[in-house]
């Protein structure tokens, strides 16, 4: 069985944050063929507001689980969205509070856009809540597409 190496980025702004993010990361490892190799350091952030309705929200935990697993990006996708819902998140609009978000955001050196699923994560570059604890479970990692080592994509956002 081949397995990959994958990286999902884990946040919480609702409810018992830090609960919620080891809960996620338990049903994670509990995936066919998936284990959670390790967890980075949790990250305390604000929340990012839609640009129409820039209402304060409560902040982000954020942080990465490195995997190893056997499913392939797809299903891997489908089953981090059903983790969320399991969790209770009720997907509303864009931006908006949320129990628990689960993005998948690289997959080894895999590169793909469907509609359903862009990696790597088309927001990875400019996103200090994931570049941060990533690059403390790989520090050498380099974006797939740009060629550009991801501390120096952080060293940009900072």
């Amino acid at each position: 069985m081949t397995r990959a190496r994958a990286f999902v980025a884990l946040g919480s702004n609702l409810g018992d944050r830090q609960r919620n993010l080891d809960e996620a990361a338990r049903r994670i490892g509990g995936l066919e063929g998936t284990r959670v190799v390790a967890v980075a350091p949790v990250l305390e952030t604000e929340a990012l507001l839609p640009p129409l309705d820039p209402t304060p929200q409560p902040g982000f935990l954020n942080t990465v689980a490195e995997v190893e697993t056997a499913l392939e990006p797809l299903p891997l996708l489908r089953a981090l969205k059903q983790l969320e819902a399991d969790m209770g998140r009720v997907v509303t609009t864009r931006w908006a509070p949320r129990l628990i978000d689960l993005d998948l955001v690289l997959y080894g050196d895999r590169v793909l856009a469907t509609e359903e699923l862009t990696l790597p994560h088309p927001g990875l570059p400019a996103r200090r809540f994931v570049l941060e604890p990533l690059l403390a479970l790989a520090p050498g990692l380099v974006h797939p597409t740009l060629g550009t080592p991801l501390c120096e994509l952080l060293s940009r956002v900072r």
